[in-house]
């Protein structure tokens, strides 16, 4: 056991050095397999299993959906759609108190819903709202606290790129603590039941939000845009794409896969409507999707290697009999693991955890007889907290890049701390009320 310590300790040094992960995770698991395959403590194997497991992931038909949904995104991005949703809210909310914010949060949820791609919808609404709530009294801790936020909403409303991955990983380690338990015809999670689990939770994190920013009491009248008026089709397209994909997949109507790529032909339809698509931005989001897509799949690889020898290093042993020799109390087990998944969010992103982790605890955890949907919502709650989370959480990072120079970084780490708490809290609310997360699936599905 104790050379299952040193690969972990290992590995998790190695990725505080910013190198890339994927060549990380590779390079060290092929690392300790040699040296175990010299010393005769690693059985060679299981790295003949590597070209099967790769063989499976290519095939897997709902991971087809995640460069469409990534280029759904930033056709909405690069095409000024989501521009105009932003300047439509503004005016929208303009004369209530903490309107603008609140504009802020809706917008977020919006373009969560019809987008899902963290990056885009920080830098987004950075760039376009920043400079409206400064200019209407909001201090900059706030402003930046609200952008940061809600550009993270995309994390859990559906359709998620977070959901998406996680679904796919959570169904390997239910089918394997099933089997594990001799239930050789397993059950498996699907994105769909992960997508209408996170509804719920989805719309309570805004509206906490909502209500912390209304205790603000923040007054502000601009009559620059008390002036204009809102147009309502700049909101009523994104939603009605929203409804066209999601409903497609919780019906069953169409695959994840199909969902995604009807999601990227309506985005194309709706850019090229408002006269906003070239070939320049789709040739721009077309290289932006590969580049992307291919950062999370060079990582899936790398961890389907290190699961591989971390299993041949006994490390499946290693991690049940941790689990098994904590309390008595199986939620205790639980709200401690989804602590240090938690407290690995400060240094790693969530493409990371969801690869690593998850894989290595979620066979123990399903084997306690915990609800697969459950967790994985509650492990979704958590790992959205890591893109908003001091000091190295991205969305801080995509928010940095756009403010101006004299606005100090903990100002942002000032702003971000009351909805970090309100995260913390809907976790803690989820946790308490399971309901929350699967009676929707349990009505529909």
């Amino acid at each position: 056991m104790d050379i299952v310590i040193i690969f972990l300790i290992v590995t998790f040094l190695f990725l505080l050095s910013g190198f890339p992960v994927a060549f990380i995770l590779s390079g060290i698991s092929l690392l300790f397999a040699f040296i175990g395959i010299l010393f005769g403590f690693f059985d060679y194997s299981y790295l003949m299993a590597f070209p099967a497991r790769l063989f499976g992931v290519m095939g897997n038909q709902n991971l087809l959906a995640v460069p469409l949904f990534i280029f759904m995104g930033l056709i909405l991005e690069k095409t000024k759609i989501a521009e105009s949703l932003i300047q439509d809210m503004n005016i929208l909310f303009n004369n209530s108190n903490s309107g603008l914010a609140i504009s802020v949060v809706v917008v977020g949820a919006l373009m969560a819903a019809s987008t899902g791609i963290v990056g885009a919808s920080v830098v987004t609404l950075g760039l376009l709202t920043y400079p409206v709530l400064i200019k209407n009294g909001y201090s900059p801790s706030v402003a930046s606290g609200t952008i940061c936020a809600s550009g993270t909403l995309g994390q859990i409303i559906p359709p998620s790129l977070v959901l998406i991955l996680l679904a796919d990983v959570l169904s390997s380690s239910y089918q394997q603590a099933q089997l594990n338990m001799g239930i050789f015809n397993p059950e498996s999670i699907t994105i769909a039941d992960l997508f209408l689990g996170a509804i719920l939770p989805g719309l309570m994190l805004p509206i906490f939000y909502i209500i912390y920013l209304k205790s603000l009491k923040i007054k502000t009248v601009n009559k620059e845009l008390s002036n204009k008026k809102s147009n309502i089709l700049s909101v009523i397209y994104p939603l009605g794409l929203m409804f066209i994909v999601l409903g497609s997949i919780i019906f069953g109507i169409a695959t994840p896969s199909e969902a995604a790529g009807i999601g990227a032909l309506g985005a194309i339809i709706l850019a090229y409507s408002k006269n906003n698509l070239s070939k320049l931005i789709l040739d721009k989001c077309v290289f932006e999707s590969i580049k992307l897509t291919s950062m999370v799949f060079m990582i899936l690889i790398g961890a389907i290697l290190f699961s591989l020898v971390f299993r041949g290093l006994e490390g499946e042993e290693f991690i049940h009999k941790f689990l098994v020799e904590m309390p008595d109390n199986k939620f205790i087990t639980l709200f401690i693991v989804l602590s240090i998944m938690f407290f690995l969010g400060f240094i790693l992103d969530f493409i990371e955890i969801t690869f690593i982790v998850i894989p290595l605890i979620g066979p123990a955890l399903f084997t306690l007889g915990f609800d697969p949907l459950w967790i994985g919502i509650l492990i979704a709650l958590v790992l959205q907290t890591s893109f908003i989370t001091p000091p190295f959480g991205f969305s801080l990072f995509y928010l940095r890049g756009v403010l101006p120079r004299n606005i100090k970084t903990t100002e942002i780490y000032k702003g971000i701390i009351p909805f970090l708490l309100i995260q913390i809290l809907l976790v803690i609310v989820v946790f308490i009320f399971p309901d929350l997360a699967t009676a929707l699936p349990e009505i529909l599905l």
